[in-house]
């Protein structure tokens, strides 16, 4: 099941990922990134999966740098996992799908 993953940026970061009232997974990845491209489909399953319960998200780091030094993101792919405007979880890497959703559903509860 494939969903609508949302396109964050630097200008709708704060009001689409810190100020939503749900739990949000920031994909920080770039077009020329390898790994980036073979968790393009996870997080657009992931989108799908979580739909209603929490915002799954891909930035581009090329296209937002503010946001992305703003989190200190230096290896990509790079996922965050933010709560009430928090950084909860970090994971590095293109990590299989039910290890990212273990990590998402220990927040949602």
């Amino acid at each position: 099941m494939s969903g609508n993953y949302l396109t964050a940026t630097d200008r709708n970061f704060k009001a689409e990922i810190l100020e939503s009232d749900k739990v949000a997974l920031v994909d920080f990845w770039a077009a020329w990134c390898g790994p980036c491209k073979m968790l393009g489909p996870v997080i657009e399953e992931l989108s799908g999966d979580y739909e209603g319960k929490a915002v799954i998200a891909k930035l581009n780091v090329d296209e937002n740098p503010a946001t992305a030094a703003q989190y200190g993101i230096r290896s990509i792919p790079s996922l965050l996992l933010f709560k009430n405007g928090q950084v909860v979880e970090q994971m590095l890497g293109a990590l299989p799908k039910n290890q990212i959703a273990k990590k998402i559903d220990e927040h949602i509860a």
